[in-house]
């Protein structure tokens, strides 16, 4: 066996030189950061140790600090031949201060909550639990990392792209002396994600390297940066505008934003936009506008793709809860599938930071009369109901002010439903609606806005919320109710769905549980003639997905006018073991509010999820378009025939180019071939799918300038999605990034679009240039 070959010893001007090298790379990343001087960004250069928790018995000291590249988290592993040391800035989601993970809580003492800290991670990456030496120190690593988090967040895309490209710059100069050579400059271009032939590389080589000393260095790679930025298709537009001694006016600007982008824009807008994204103080002063700024104002968040009055609240939101699609989740406390994946309270965390409104409980009596969820007769983990409670609590209202629904999922027998009742009154307090709003009977929902900061209990009932004001009457009540249960299979036979409901155990519910059930009472449905005539309006059924969408495809007016009063809540098919989803589009064209989704898997349906729910301030309710508020509409979705629905639109889009899209596989040789895919979600007729070519060989600057040309009918339930694929000839493409958004939120004109990745995470200096018009057919 050889024996491990030991480190070079640096000689002490090599090590000097090595440190000024080193000193010089932090100034340049500090300097893009905008962060000189800046003692929290110090503290991280530095460094320290910290205590990380995995469990009661493995706490280990590790060394933590920042890179050079200031983006990159270093730590010391005790492992040999352990690789993945680092973490990218990018890669972390929140670090919360005190002992709020799920680790922290159960592995650590009380009297140190001032000095835990956790990192948490996007996607399905384990949190990192620390302890700090004191509070102090704690508090300093806290507020430290989200500075840098919040400044590489707010990096224009400008300077995004040169902090990726200096570092990419630096891994590429091998011997790490400040040149870059042809071979260099070949691996370089490889890791910004483009192959080219020799030839090529030879020719802009050579076209670089002007003092013919056979390598780059200086103000030759300021050059190659120039060259490899450089966006043909700006120039174009640009120049088309740009009227004035080759800049743009105030003028000009106002006429490329009114002819191109289809704003309402005066010339106190473009001297706003000119004082704001002018890079270059002569032409500021001049009242022009460079093609730099004009790149900067295009990559500004207000000049994307998706109109920015839509990105808060801009919605009426004072209607009826069931006027609503409600941001839903599924079985909320797994992490990954149905039959044996870890339950977690960071999952209840995740939906409700994701903007969702309604989490699912599964809960069960446990040890020490302490009621827990999971997954009945599963292998999946269990986590107390308190703890679940208490970190709703917590985050339900970071993402969004408006009501949360616990929707319980109720097995317990009837001692530890009082405790359930307990916990939830005494952790959520007043917060908990458990009387109706106003004096008297309500006839209908309160409003998302009367309901701000509030959580309802949706669950069975023992009574008529009518019994609330009648006390003779509600003291006759039978305390037996059939067991709330997802059914498992999808048989949707009637006769044997009734056969099944008689059979099912009776389950004891408790007084005190029950009353908590305002306005989401638990019923069975036996048809939209019993539920029009029998129901109130707070009385709401759960359908499995295969029934729901039955519903949807035969009774669809039925359906849609159902759902004008009361609400319907739909779950996936208990046969997906594996936490998959399906698609939620016709179920929203059909009314049904609460279209609950696995939020914990990646995949297109929770692409089109969140999509629905990206604008309208990520409140996680969309209202209703007014023909679906309507208990005489006409409306259907299947059949289509005339009414206010029907607002014929021609979508046109062409897409021009993309920048910088992310390796599909790590491997160095690999470069992605893209294509774009633009698809339309919503009524049936409404629902295409274009795609572009493929570029061969690069994902760093790909154009493409395709057209395509889409007809919408109905154009208020209409979804767009733009979804970039790695093509491959000899099986399926593999998914680069996407982006979906409501079409009625988009913005016209030259846009860029951002992409994110499977988690739903922007993907930080990726994105399209696409070219965007909405008209009325002829």
């Amino acid at each position: 066996m050889k024996c491990l070959q030991t480190q070079t010893q640096l000689s002490e001007a090599e090590e000097l030189h090595r440190y000024a090298r080193r000193q010089k790379v932090i100034q340049t990343n500090v300097k893009i950061l905008g962060m000189e001087g800046d003692v929290d960004l110090q503290f991280l250069l530095r460094g320290g140790d910290l205590l990380k928790v995995r469990s009661p018995s493995w706490k280990k000291t590790r060394y933590f600090k920042l890179q050079e590249d200031c983006k990159t988290m270093w730590r010391e592993s005790k492992k040999t031949f352990k690789t993945n040391q680092t973490f990218s800035i990018d890669d972390i989601s929140a670090v919360r201060m005190g002992r709020q993970s799920e680790g922290l809580r159960k592995y650590t003492e009380e009297q140190v909550e001032g000095r835990c800290f956790s990192i948490i991670f996007k996607g399905r990456r384990k949190n990192l639990d620390l302890i700090a030496s004191s509070e102090d120190e704690a508090k300093q690593w806290v507020s430290s990392l989200q500075k840098i988090m919040c400044n590489i967040k707010n990096l224009s895309l400008q300077q995004k792209t040169e902090h990726w490209i200096f570092s990419c710059l630096r891994k590429a100069d091998k011997n790490k002396d400040g040149k870059l050579s042809e071979s260099e400059m070949k691996n370089f271009l490889r890791m910004i994600n483009i192959e080219v032939d020799d030839v090529y590389a030879e020719m802009l080589f050579e076209k670089c390297d002007k003092s013919k000393s056979g390598y780059l260095s200086g103000e030759e790679i300021e050059h190659f940066y120039d060259l490899l930025t450089h966006r043909e298709e700006i120039d174009v537009i640009y120049g088309e505008y740009a009227k004035t001694t080759g800049f743009m006016s105030p003028e000009n600007l106002v006429a490329f934003l009114m002819k191109e982008q289809r704003e309402k824009a005066t010339l106190a807008d473009a001297h706003k936009i000119i004082e704001k994204f002018e890079p270059d103080e002569n032409a500021k002063e001049k009242k022009l506008l460079s093609k730099d700024g004009f790149l900067m104002y295009m990559h500004n968040p207000d000049a994307l793709v998706l109109n920015s009055d839509h990105k808060e609240v801009y919605q009426d939101m004072s209607h009826p809860l069931s006027h609503y699609f409600i941001s839903s989740s599924h079985n909320t406390y797994l992490m990954e599938d149905q039959l044996k994946g870890p339950s977690s309270t960071e999952a209840y965390v995740r939906a409700l930071l994701k903007g969702c409104r309604c989490v699912e409980l599964d809960c069960w009596d446990g040890s020490d009369n302490e009621p827990e969820i999971y997954h009945g007769y599963t292998l999946t983990s269990r986590i107390l109901f308190k703890d679940v409670i208490r970190a709703i609590k917590d985050f339900a209202f970071k993402t969004s002010d408006y009501p949360v629904i616990l929707s319980l999922e109720n097995h317990c027998s009837v001692e530890q439903q009082e405790v359930m009742a307990h916990h939830m009154s005494s952790i959520l307090g007043s917060a908990l609606v458990t009387s109706p709003l106003g004096e008297g009977m309500p006839t209908d929902f309160p409003s998302p806005e009367e309901l701000k900061g509030k959580f309802l209990i949706k669950g069975k009932r023992l009574n008529k919320l009518e019994t609330c004001f009648a006390p003779e009457a509600a003291a006759a009540y039978d305390t037996d109710v059939t067991e709330e249960e997802e059914s498992n299979d999808d048989d949707d036979d009637e006769e044997k769905e009734e056969e099944k409901r008689k059979k099912k155990k009776k389950l004891k519910l408790a007084k005190e549980l029950s009353d908590m059930v305002i306005y989401l009472k638990s019923v069975h449905f036996h048809g939209f003639e019993d539920a029009r005539e029998n129901l109130s309006f707070y009385e709401m059924s759960s359908f499995k997905e295969g029934k729901a969408i039955k519903l949807a495809e035969e009774s669809t007016n039925a359906y849609v006018r159902h759902n004008v009063e009361k609400l319907s809540r739909i779950y996936p098919a208990g046969l997906r073991t594996d936490s998959s989803n399906y698609n939620p589009v016709p179920l929203w064209n059909a009314g049904c509010q609460i279209v609950a989704l696995n939020f914990q898997t990646n995949c297109p349906d929770m692409d089109l999820n969140q999509g629905r729910f990206l604008v309208n301030g990520k409140s996680g309710y969309i209202l209703k378009p007014a023909y679906m508020r309507d208990g005489d509409t006409e409306f259907d979705p299947i059949t289509l025939t005339r009414g206010d629905w029907l607002k014929h639109k021609t979508l046109h889009v062409m897409v021009i180019s993309a920048q910088q899209l992310p390796k599909v596989n790590k491997k160095k040789s690999s470069i992605v071939d893209p294509l774009v895919k633009v698809q339309v979600f919503g009524v049936p007729a409404d629902v295409a799918e274009k795609e572009t070519n493929a570029v061969d060989n690069n994902g760093f600057n790909p154009t493409w300038n395709e057209n395509f040309q889409f007809d919408v009918y109905v154009p208020e339930l209409a979804l767009v999605r733009f979804v970039v694929e790695d093509h491959d000839s000899t099986s399926d493409n593999e998914f680069v990034g996407q982006y979906t958004l409501p079409l009625k939120s988009l913005q016209m004109g030259y846009r860029h679009v951002p992409l994110l990745n499977k988690n739903g995470d922007v993907l930080p200096s990726a994105g399209l240039f696409v070219h965007i018009m909405v008209l009325d057919a002829e």
